[in-house]
């Protein structure tokens, strides 16, 4: 079972060169490596396949392989991320099972990132944040599911050929797009996988992480209207509901208003202080302490504006 690792970029980085140098030790022993830049480079290793696409986004980056021959698996990786030396091993035993057509897995914080992307780790993994979806930051129980991101997604090549790719520009949210089309149209399994992990960057809390939440949520807003299947669900609903609330006993009833204030800051600090526990963090945990702190009160707030933002958006810019 031969396997496509690709991975779309912007150009050639530290952590691209990370990426290729961990695909490269992979314990697998037939497997290719595609990456897809803006503009072409020179890489040493000639299982390094280069295929240059301009400057357009991931998803049609990504669908650019259609065009070529390809192994029975592609495996998506972002190239702020690396994989773990057994993943393709542990996805061939799960793709023996013909009723599978996907998989996805845990993309865990490398325990090299700094303190501020450590945070942003942090503050994903939190139930207060991720809610339910906490499995996508660190191992949980294997489990079949609907939606499933492409930082560390695999999927049958004729799955993804009879599907047309991603046949979208959003991004993020193309996997989105892409999974509900693999449960609708071909009627085969999403499969999360906690053994089968990539090492994901981090982005710095607190203006690069926000971007990112900011651009999650306007996307899972639109995606919730225009998506319900997967993307209607009330656990997104909730931090926008808590801003408008907040806003209106705000307006109306300051008693109430200070309250619930005082009851979710008590939670966010017990919810970042056992998260810290947890993790048994010994270097800086007070400067992480207020980092994660802050960060979970902001991303909320973010995501919370940028969900209703997108729910009221009559078309997003890559339409």
């Amino acid at each position: 079972m031969k396997v496509s690792i690709v991975i779309a970029c912007k150009n050639f980085n530290p952590y691209l060169e990370e990426c290729l140098r961990h695909c490269l030790n992979l314990d697998y022993p037939d497997y290719e490596i595609i990456v897809l830049p803006d503009e072409g480079f020179n890489y040493p290793d000639q299982r390094v396949k280069i295929i240059p696409t301009g400057k357009v986004t991931p998803p049609v980056k990504r669908n650019k392989i259609l065009e070529i021959p390809l192994g029975d698996i592609i495996a998506f990786i972002d190239d702020d991320a690396y994989p773990d030396k057994d993943w393709l091993k542990i996805a061939k035993i799960y793709f023996d099972d013909s009723e599978i057509g996907a998989l996805g897995g845990p993309g865990v914080t490398p325990q090299n990132d700094n303190l501020r992307q450590w945070a942003s780790g942090v503050i994903y993994e939190s139930y207060l944040v991720s809610d339910g979806f906490t499995y996508r930051y660190r191992p949980k129980k294997k489990r079949e599911v609907d939606d499933y991101p492409s930082c560390n997604f695999l999927i049958r090549r004729e799955i993804f050929k009879e599907i047309g790719g991603f046949k979208t520009k959003f991004w993020p949210g193309e996997d989105t797009f892409l999974c509900l089309e693999i449960i609708k149209k071909i009627h085969k399994k999403i499969l999360y996988v906690p053994e089968l992990i990539v090492y994901h960057h981090r982005r710095p809390v607190f203006l690069p992480h926000l971007k990112q939440v900011s651009n999650y949520a306007l996307h899972r807003g639109y995606f919730a209207k225009r998506f319900p299947e997967t993307s209607f669900k009330v656990s997104y609903f909730v931090p926008s509901l808590f801003v408008l609330t907040l806003i209106l006993l705000g307006i109306i009833h300051l008693k109430l208003f200070f309250l619930l204030l005082f009851s979710y800051l008590v939670s966010v600090f017990l919810s970042t202080l056992f998260s810290l526990i947890n993790l048994k963090i010994k270097n800086n945990p007070c400067r992480l302490f207020i980092f994660v702190f802050f960060g979970i009160i902001l991303t909320h707030l973010t995501y919370g504006i940028f969900f209703l933002k997108g729910i009221l958006a009559r078309k997003l810019k890559e339409e």
